[in-house]
């Protein structure tokens, strides 16, 4: 049975770069292969990851519309086993990892069904795997549209501020408004500056309800692997952002 991550966030805090070392991690420990969806419209996890994305799903389903509006669909095919196809054909397979990028979000017109199916897809094809992290953006609108049926760890993360917890704390109550099936939320402050200035953004995270899984903290590695255009998902081992992470995912049960 797949265990299924969402990491969300507001943009610049980090979140897509966490992403990858989360799926990092888990390639790492031989958990694999894992399924990493990338569910931001402004995608960019393949960077992170270092692969190339040459199809997306949204994508995919535009031009599925577009075809079917102007009889263009295969023949003797149904609608079900042509968006599988798709599917298939934009998963990037990488070493230790599979790659889905949803893409954009729906244009104008009538998506339900496509949705419908795409989740059920989603669903049996994350099933194949031991690990999901799902990449989101900070309206989780694929999550919202129920593309995937369960969360087991919703994990928040925030900038090191006041501000960047408060928006995480209202994620989370996004998520519960949208009845989204989360079995744990969790909070990672990233980018923190030392071990004072971590002890206060934790009690300002409890102060908003947040149970703080761990800090991350500001990382020179980090800063010269993008600087140097390479994926977060290379960084050496002895990184501090690397072992942060890792520390906090081996204290969560999975």
């Amino acid at each position: 049975m797949s265990y299924t991550i969402a990491v969300a966030g507001k943009g610049g805090t980090g979140k897509t770069t966490i992403s990858s070392l989360v799926v990092r991690h888990f390639v790492r420990a031989g958990r694999t292969p894992v399924f990493a969806v990338d569910a931001d419209s402004n995608f960019n996890l393949n960077d992170q990851l270092g692969v190339a994305v040459a199809s997306t799903i949204g994508g995919s389903r535009e031009d599925m519309k577009r075809k079917i509006n102007a009889n263009e669909a295969p023949a003797g095919m149904s609608k079900d086993e042509w968006l599988e196809i798709m599917m298939q054909a934009s998963l990037i397979e990488s070493e230790g990892f599979d790659l889905l990028v949803m893409g954009r979000p729906e244009g104008p017109g009538c998506y339900c069904a496509a949705n419908n199916m795409l989740r059920r897809h989603l669903e049996i094809l994350s099933g194949n795997y031991p690990v999901v992290v799902i990449d989101n953006e900070a309206g989780m609108e694929h999550l919202s549209r129920r593309t995937t049926a369960k969360i087991d760890l919703l994990l928040l993360v925030s900038e090191p501020s006041p501000v960047g917890i408060m928006t995480a704390a209202r994620i989370r109550d996004l998520a519960r408004e949208i009845e989204i099936d989360v079995a744990r939320t969790g909070l990672i402050i990233n980018r923190v500056g030392g071990p004072s200035i971590a002890a206060r953004l934790v009690e300002e995270a409890r102060g908003h309800g947040l149970e703080v899984l761990g800090t991350v903290p500001l990382d020179d590695a980090v800063v010269e692997q993008a600087m140097s255009h390479l994926p977060a998902f290379r960084l050496p081992d002895d990184a501090p952002a690397v072992r942060a992470v890792d520390t906090i995912l081996a204290t969560v049960a999975l």
